[in-house]
């Protein structure tokens, strides 16, 4: 038989079909590490919550992001209901896996409320990567407990995004993994080489200390303002997408420097101008299982960094000594610390507790799980007349 004519492995045939309450184009984070690593091996399909616009009727946008990357944006009309919005969505799902060639469908959620139009899909395995505690934010769907209760009946293997998270939820299911955030160390890394500063931090005065993220209810903007208020030599620049609360709203100093979303592959120039590094997470229930990506990223940069008391944080950079952890009373002292520490003091211990972290080795991690799910059930291959 000439090479041309074997059989694909069927990994390479195979499809996940991943559900998201984030923009692809949104924040580069978890999901999108995770799944373009994923999709070396499987064709990716993400399905985004629907948008709604004055269009005469549905569709589906979509975008093909790589080769084996499809992002799919269900396009609703202005005032579309809730029952016609799961019903249109179902019919687009319908639609889309029946046109999609597969010996093997992986299902994979990252929000349980895709389980309204979701949940009649016949799958080898069904995966739920919780990577937050969604109840617990802002204007989170009524709902959403009970949804996450039958996603986790649904679910073949769950995986966390943290370890507190972990262990809130383990007594929840039987193949239950925790999974905190990784690191693309190569790319932050970069931050500690030579290279321009961006036009739009290029003015701002020395001492810097940054902050990058989503600019959410999980921030404490009342810290953020009580200390740039007493530290006014030192210029706090915050690089975010500001959403769930009113922009208007944010504290306003001239030594606070509020430069709007960056993207990822912008970050490094940034960090790399940057003497200290914050995360004035606020200690809400948002928080409270959060394992923020941002902490390895900020110690590949190199940035010596200190951050409130998150448990993910404080139980493991924390005790290592990486990370200094702050308070509204001693934010202030602890800063003005470690702008006089010498830079290079922890690269050494960072490097090493960095070492073995990669989102290569949790993709790898993961997919082990799932192929032992896969192994140890009864495989009925999904069929297109879905």
């Amino acid at each position: 038989m000439s090479q041309s004519n074997q059989r694909r492995p069927i990994e390479e045939t195979s499809t996940l079909l991943c559900f998201s309450h984030l923009r692809w184009e949104f924040v580069y984070q978890r999901p999108q590490h995770i799944l373009t690593l994923a999709s070396r091996s499987k064709q990716v399909i993400y399905f985004e919550e629907p948008v709604f616009e004055d269009v005469q009727q549905a569709f589906m946008r979509i975008n093909d992001v790589s080769p084996s990357i499809k992002v799919i944006t269900p396009v609703l009309t202005i005032g579309t209901s809730a029952a016609d919005a799961d019903q249109t969505q179902r019919r687009f799902l319908d639609l889309l896996v029946a046109s999609t060639p597969q010996n093997l469908l992986t299902t994979w959620y990252y929000t349980p409320m895709a389980l309204r139009f979701s949940d009649h899909i016949l799958c080898d395995v069904c995966v739920y990567d919780c990577m937050d505690e969604l109840s617990a934010f802002k204007n989170a769907p009524a709902e959403l407990v009970e949804m996450e209760r039958r996603l986790l009946e649904r679910a073949d293997v769950v995986f966390t995004g943290g370890q507190s998270l972990y262990e809130a939820k383990k007594a929840m299911h039987g193949s239950m993994f925790p999974f905190p955030s990784s690191i693309d160390f190569t790319h932050f890394h970069q931050a500690r080489g030579q290279g321009h500063d961006p036009a739009d931090q290029q003015l701002i005065p020395h001492p810097r200390v940054g902050y990058f993220g989503v600019i959410d209810e999980r921030l404490d903007v009342a810290l953020v303002a009580r200390t740039a208020c007493s530290m006014p030599d030192v210029h706090f620049i915050m690089i975010g997408p500001v959403v769930k609360i009113d922009p208007a709203g944010l504290p306003q100093a001239d030594n606070l420097h509020w430069l709007g979303g960056k993207s990822y592959a912008e970050l490094p120039s940034y960090l790399r101008h940057w003497d200290a590094g914050w995360m004035p997470f606020a200690l809400n229930a948002a928080t409270r299982y959060i394992s923020p990506t941002k902490t390895p990223e900020f110690l590949a940069a190199g940035v010596p960094l200190v951050s409130t008391a998150i448990v993910d944080v404080v139980r493991t950079y924390g005790a290592e000594g990486l990370v200094d952890i702050i308070d509204a009373e001693d934010a202030e002292a602890k800063l003005r610390a470690l702008l006089v520490r010498p830079r290079n003091s922890l690269l050494k211990a960072v490097d090493a507790y960095l070492m073995d972290m990669s989102w290569e080795n949790t993709w790898t991690a993961m997919a082990g799980h799932i192929q032992r799910v896969r192994s140890t059930k009864n495989v009925v291959q999904f069929r297109r007349s879905a």
